[in-house]
């Protein structure tokens, strides 16, 4: 047999599927090592440089003198290089202080952070064979290095500047950084998240759930909120249902970001036949990480019982005729300005469908109490962070 080239041709054409999609696998995991291991040389940069600054300032070698001429030392030494001005500098020494305390060591200790946070490769868990940054060549402070606690690695450093700017203790700065990993967040988005105050939306224990949603989906609590502040749409204090509809059309992307990213787009006045009549569902989504339907049923006015029996009935037509067998059963959404709480537990506690009863606000809403439920938020992120990595 001449030496030739062989090719081999499958015999199925899905072969060629599998094998283009086995290409695509291999491009997207060295694509997210690389940009993971840039995350965590620009973490480590940060910490660093923020560690030696603190200690100089502390040790009152160094005043804001110092600082700002150490800033234009760095400019002169690489014009094109950015991200080193003076308030960069103190943003890192910023990042190290409040980072490196005991008490956040504690904090994550109690959280088992280190257990949960799953980065991409494992040599980025030890990039110089140790589980310790490089110590700086400074003998007398040597004793004072402390290691970046692997949590950090979750988010970039723009996105701390953010939380660290933005949040005021240290259970809703953990907060944020897993949230924004979860949802992978950029730092517009999380921005937004810190101002609409999306951990007292999902970490609050008093939601208006049906007994049925709890038992379909029994991390629910921390997927979906019990409060969606729509102040981009501009209401007036008097709107009606159309208002509060085309707006959300017209500001889809906002809205979106509002109710989590895993949330896609099906539909607006979905048509879902009941009977010999043809019934609208205003919203119709699909929710990637629950995998299933979601309607929202838009209202102008304030909780009605009656408003449940037609979401039952929008839920029952979905179920039957246009979920898939494969998908979760349907859920749906009634988004209203306000709700009696006690009307609401005594109208879903009978029902048989997993619904949920969602407030919208016109304008941010006031600063509130920080609600104490991040270890559950914490067991239930352990396996989908690691999901987002290998995804």
């Amino acid at each position: 047999m001449d030496k030739k080239t062989v090719r081999i041709i499958p015999s199925n054409p899905d072969d060629f599927e599998r094998q283009f999609a086995y290409v695509d696998s291999i491009i997207n995991k060295h694509r997210t090592t690389a940009i993971a291991t840039v995350n965590m040389e620009s973490l480590l940069t940060a910490w660093e440089v923020g560690q030696y600054i603190s200690i100089q300032l502390k040790s009152s070698h160094w005043g804001s003198k110092v600082v700002s001429e150490l800033a234009d030392y760095l400019k002169r030494q690489n014009p094109k290089r950015r991200g080193f001005g003076k308030r960069h500098l103190y943003n890192m020494v910023k990042f190290y202080d409040t980072y490196s305390t005991d008490d956040f060591q504690r904090l994550g200790e109690h959280l088992k952070l280190d257990e949960i946070v799953q980065l991409p490769i494992a040599q980025l868990e030890d990039t110089n064979g140790q589980n310790e940054i490089v110590q700086l060549p400074i003998a007398q402070i040597d004793s004072a290095l402390k290691p970046m606690p692997i949590v950090l690695t979750l988010n970039t450093f723009t996105n701390h500047i953010e939380i660290l700017n933005r949040c005021s203790t240290n259970e809703e700065r953990v907060f944020y950084m897993l949230y924004a990993a979860h949802q992978r967040l950029k730092t517009e988005e999380l921005r937004r998240c810190i101002v609409t105050q999306t951990h007292v939306a999902l970490l609050g224990k008093e939601k208006m759930m049906s007994p049925k949603l709890r038992d379909s989906y029994p991390n629910i609590d921390f997927v979906l909120k019990d409060k969606a502040v729509v102040d981009f749409l501009n209401l007036p204090q008097k709107h009606n249902e159309h208002h509060l509809h085309k707006g959300l059309i017209e500001h889809m992307k906002e809205f979106i970001l509002e109710l989590g990213k895993d949330f896609l787009f099906v539909d607006s006045e979905y048509a879902v036949q009941v009977g010999g009549s043809t019934k609208r569902i205003d919203l119709l989504f699909y929710h990637r990480a629950l995998q299933c339907l979601v309607a929202i049923e838009l209202k102008a006015v304030d909780f009605e019982p009656e408003f449940v029996g037609k979401m039952d009935m929008y839920l029952e037509a979905l179920d039957r005729d246009v979920k898939r067998d494969n998908e979760n059963p349907s859920i749906g959404i009634i988004l209203c300005p306000s709700a009696d709480r006690s009307m609401v537990e005594y109208t879903l506690s009978r029902s048989l469908s997993p619904t949920m009863v969602t407030e919208y606000r016109r304008k941010l809403i006031p600063q509130e109490v920080m609600q104490k439920s991040l270890d559950e938020y914490c067991s239930y992120l352990g396996a989908n962070l690691n999901e987002n990595t290998d995804n």
